[in-house]
């Protein structure tokens, strides 16, 4: 009898658990990838989108290229999850496995802040950025706000970069003199695990004009054209490129699998309190960023725990919490920080200043994740 898998989200986190587990195991493999969507795209190409870099199509993979040995994907909605009896249920079948692995990411509660969708935009979601796309050509003068409204989220260079390709996108149209850009972010610093990091980007906001302002969120957007932050300061704001609240999908909420609001999981293997039972990525609790880099490593090490339990072997590996994330710092120029969350007493970070040659590193992370995950 081949051994079953479930995996729920295709997604960073789920594609290389597949593919992993594929390698690993070929034909002995029963594996049913499911996933809401058709296609694929790295998050990064949301801002491309946004900033008319790229247009929507180009940037996403169908699934249906997948053709692994043991791997079959399915576009159904997961209507519920048993983590004990590791029973799925679909908008339109029903999956038993021997494993079960949620990958579900983190959703965007929009309405959870007042005023975001009748006075605001978000770029985190594909449909916010293309409706982006549209709008910040009558952006021509006036007050801009990039803003988080709620903590964690994902990719937390996100917010800088928005804020330094908005201040770039103004100069080509020649209307930065005419604009002011206000960055609103609920850390100290814009990457905290690195100082360094931190330091670059906190040059580039000031040799940009970029007022930053840390340690707030946004809680609400006003008709008047203003937005409130969490102590009660007023900006005034013509245009909002909003960073939604995140939450665990409702279907993990209903579950019984999250515990203050994600799911909790062993550091060292991904595994839940329930048998049989992982989940990596976003929707997890695990203590690394919400980010695809992070899915994947946490992947890495599940099928390791997951390889090692079906050859009845102990597992050799705990998941190290590490991983790279690229940075945008506009002029045509990437920096890139190196992140280890696990492995000393606090987290740490590696700056690599940003340059041209790392925009050809960025590109060549996105082509061989194409390569491997699907086939191109």
């Amino acid at each position: 009898m081949k051994f079953r898998v479930t995996v729920l989200g295709a997604g960073f986190g789920g594609l290389e658990l597949s593919t992993l587990l594929s390698e690993a195991l070929g034909d002995r493999l029963d594996l049913t990838l499911i996933d809401q969507h058709d296609s694929f795209y790295f998050g990064f190409s949301k801002l491309d989108v946004m900033f008319g870099h790229q247009q929507a199509d180009a940037v996403k993979i169908p699934y249906r290229h997948i053709n692994k040995p043991g791997v079959k994907f399915r576009q159904e909605k997961v209507t519920s999850i048993d983590p004990n009896t590791r029973k799925v249920t679909t908008d339109k079948a029903e999956y038993e496995s021997d494993i079960l692995v949620v990958a579900l990411g983190a959703n965007y509660d929009i309405a959870a802040t007042p005023g975001l969708t009748q006075f605001g935009n978000e770029y985190y979601s594909f449909e916010g950025a293309e409706k982006l796309r549209d709008i910040l050509p009558s952006f021509k003068q006036g007050h801009a706000v990039v803003g988080v409204c709620g903590a964690p989220f994902k990719c937390p260079p996100a917010p800088s970069e928005g804020a330094l390709m908005l201040h770039d996108y103004l100069v080509e149209r020649g209307l930065r003199d005419a604009c002011t850009i206000s960055l609103v972010i609920p850390f100290g610093l814009p990457i905290p695990p690195s100082p360094d990091s931190s330091k670059a980007l906190l040059k580039a906001f000031e040799e940009r004009n970029i007022r930053f302002i840390p340690q707030r969120k946004i809680s609400s957007v006003t008709a008047d054209k203003k937005v409130l932050l969490d102590d009660g300061t007023e900006l005034p704001c013509d245009l909002l490129l909003g960073i939604p609240k995140h939450v665990a999908p409702p279907v993990v909420l209903e579950s019984g699998l999250a515990e203050n609001g994600w799911i909790p999981v062993e550091r060292a293997n991904l595994r839940t309190k329930y048998p049989g039972v992982y989940a990596i990525g976003d929707v997890t609790s695990v203590g690394t960023p919400k980010a695809g880099v992070f899915a994947e490593g946490a992947a890495v090490y599940a099928a390791k725990s997951i390889i090692a339990d079906y050859h009845g072997k102990e597992e050799a590996a705990a998941y190290t919490g590490a991983g790279s994330c690229y940075i945008e710092f506009g002029k045509g120029t990437v920096a890139r920080v190196d992140v280890d969350f696990f492995s000393g007493p606090k987290p740490s970070g590696i700056h690599q200043e940003a340059s041209a040659d790392l925009v050809a590193d960025k590109k060549l992370f996105g082509s061989s994740r194409k390569a491997r995950w699907f086939g191109f």
